[in-house]
């Protein structure tokens, strides 16, 4: 008889390349590119189920980035920066990405 799969760990695992889930690759390459003093992932993809961009999970995040490379850089600017550094990921693994991204208070 053929071992039934628990379809969460059968998610986890589409969602993962080379060990790392979306989330944590997201995580890294916002790290990378912008050396934030603040990053908040929230994986939002449990209010989206249902509709075709949320099939397989971890596709739809929300972004809090606070980073000393957003200051005098408007906010539609800082949003191009963030969808630029992230083009790759956009077109495979992530459906929807709502981004809050400011620099940090002061200064």
């Amino acid at each position: 008889m053929a071992e039934r799969q628990d379809p969460a760990r059968a998610v986890g695992r589409r969602a993962a390349v080379n060990g790392a889930t979306r989330e944590e690759r997201l995580r890294r390459r916002l790290t990378t590119e912008f050396a934030p003093l603040e990053l908040t992932i929230e994986d939002e993809s449990r209010l989206h189920a249902g509709h075709a961009g949320a099939a397989g999970g971890q596709s739809h995040f929300r972004v809090r980035i606070v980073a000393e490379a957003f200051r005098g850089i408007p906010p539609v600017a800082r949003h191009r920066l963030v969808y630029a550094a992230l083009a790759d990921l956009l077109k495979s693994d992530i459906h929807a990405l709502a981004i809050d991204a400011r620099p940090p208070p002061g200064g």
